[in-house]
């Protein structure tokens, strides 16, 4: 498409771009060029291929130069539009081509692409046990339970109030970001319900909105819709089966301060 559009233009501009030369009565010429010579118009007709001549008191020369500067005007908006086009298609080349083909969560912190260290977390029973969530999915007796992340702060810390991360899935599950609640020395990432009759989960988590951008198979851009306030989150990968036996979630904890600190 980019190839032909160049090349219309350049034929354009090599053999002169047909267009209307108006007449006060309505009708029109199509031409390639004309001149004003006195009291007539020199023209060349490209529907007879040759020069012509017509009065200058029967053209009406404001319309035919309103007409033309706005199809010159549109010729090079679709140009710009083309150019912009090409231009947004290279940056998302190099874009994707920059994230490790390694799964995982990654940030652009404007210089270089970092990997987002994946959070060690625990489920944290109601009855004061806490279990190493080494790999999902985790059995959970029923009860209550929360997900918690050790620690108060996140070492990962990023200063943008609206900030993009990447994320390669191993496999396409869900995926989002979510705030995480500091309480005595941990991090809250989600409280969880088992109902024991009927064997399911209920996972109760503070998911932000989200603009999500897919970028290649299994690579995906997600970035806040509103801005953050300062605090302690997480992009998750989660799969919300609501079977107790089958609860999964890759988690990989930020947190926001303005000021880097």
């Amino acid at each position: 498409m980019r190839v032909i559009l160049l090349f219309l233009l350049a034929s354009a501009l090599l053999f002169g771009e047909t267009f209307k030369l108006y007449l006060k009565d309505g009708g029109y010429h199509l031409v390639r060029e004309y001149q004003v010579q006195g009291d007539r118009i020199h023209y060349y007709s490209t529907e007879r291929d040759d020069w012509e001549d017509i009065p200058v008191s029967l053209v009406d020369l404001t319309k035919t130069e309103q007409a033309r500067k706005a199809k010159l005007d549109a010729q090079a908006r679709t140009t710009r539009a083309e150019d912009e086009e090409d231009q947004a298609e290279r940056e998302l080349k190099r874009e994707i081509a920059s994230i490790p083909m390694e799964t995982g969560a990654y940030y652009n912190d404007g210089q270089k692409i970092k990997a987002v260290p994946q959070a060690d977390y625990q489920i944290k029973t109601d009855k004061k046990r806490t279990t190493l969530a080494a790999l999902s999915p985790v059995p959970l007796i029923p009860g209550k339970a929360s997900v918690v992340i050790n620690g108060d702060h996140s070492n990962f810390i990023v200063t943008e109030e609206r900030p993009g991360f990447y994320l390669r899935l191993a496999k396409e599950e869900r995926f989002g970001i979510i705030r995480l609640e500091p309480k005595k020395g941990l991090r809250v990432v989600e409280n969880i319900s088992i109902v024991p009759k009927v064997n399911v989960s209920y996972e109760d988590r503070k998911q932000m909105d989200t603009f999500d951008q897919q970028l290649a198979d299994g690579l995906y851009r997600v970035w806040p819709e509103k801005p953050l306030t300062p605090g302690e989150y997480a992009l998750v990968e989660f799969s919300d089966s609501q079977d107790k036996d089958d609860i999964e979630l890759i988690i990989w904890d930020f947190a926001y301060h303005p000021m880097g600190k």
